[in-house]
């Protein structure tokens, strides 16, 4: 891409191809909406892309191009042939969204390892492989944007959530890793780092209005995320409007990571310590 790309034009994916892993349901399909809708084309995983079929023909409707591929994060056998796939398929890709993951809540206590596998494997070890699969080529090319997805719990501790924090904390520091080693290639790498926002892994807390209200208390701006709220932080991370950041990890979360206390708390004058 050119490095004198005028401004008007630095949020525009036309031209480019996007992969977006764990695009069946969630997130995934947002981030992959709002590239879409900047003018990128799309690769969309899922570990079964049969699922992806309708949210595919969503994309074409836009007048996109778009590719859908088995890939689970955990095979490295499947990450292999994913990679070959895209190589056979004669498309450069320009973006890559490190977005597949997984949760386990439990207890630290009832964390068995089978549990922590899952997580670690998927979101941590799974990211990894998948950016150095797609990097090959972004490397021969000498342009590349990948956003790993992280989580407020890259930066923050939260009980019963200890390998999904563990994972989440590794993708910080693995994209810093990356950034710093790929950063010569032309290849910026950096995290999207969402607060709450309701999704299928953490629906069941959504039905609980109590522990709503617990969590609206802590958001400065006083409500979670909706996942359109997430479309400008993964679009600018993935064009030329962020050509200068690397190794950065962007929290879209309401302002939670502040360490915000209930408001009953501040109006009452309380510190009510850290939360």
């Amino acid at each position: 891409m050119s490095s004198a790309a005028q401004p008007e034009n630095f949020f525009n994916l036309t031209g480019q191809t996007a992969v977006v892993t764990g695009a069946s349901r969630g997130l995934g399909q947002y981030f992959a909406r709002a590239l879409a809708r900047a003018g990128a084309d799309l690769i969309l995983t899922s570990r079964r892309s049969a699922e992806i079929s309708p949210f595919a023909e969503e994309m074409r409707a836009l007048g996109r191009n778009v590719l859908t591929l088995d890939l689970d994060v955990r095979d490295e056998a499947s990450i292999r042939r994913f990679g070959q796939s895209v190589e056979a398929s004669g498309r450069q890709v320009h973006i890559l969204v490190n977005n597949a993951g997984c949760n386990v809540r439990k207890p630290a206590l009832d964390v068995t390892w089978q549990d922590w596998n899952l997580v670690l494997d998927t979101n941590l070890r799974g990211s990894f492989f998948v950016a150095q699969e797609i990097a090959r080529g972004m490397v021969a090319h000498g342009y590349g944007r990948i956003v790993n997805i992280g989580s407020v719990t890259s930066v923050a501790g939260y009980a019963g959530l200890g390998p999904y924090c563990a994972s989440r904390g590794g993708i910080r520091q693995l994209t810093m890793s990356l950034a710093d080693d790929w950063g010569r290639y032309g290849i910026t790498v950096n995290c999207l780092a969402p607060g709450w926002f309701r999704t299928a892994q953490n629906q069941v807390l959504y039905e609980d209005a109590e522990w709503v209200q617990y969590l609206t208390d802590r958001i400065p701006l006083k409500r979670a995320g909706l996942p359109n709220d997430l479309d400008g932080a993964v679009v600018f991370l993935a064009s030329e409007a962020s050509r200068y950041v690397t190794g950065q990890t962007l929290l879209v979360d309401g302002g939670i990571s502040t360490g915000a206390v209930r408001a009953t708390q501040r109006s009452s004058g309380t510190s009510g310590g850290q939360q």
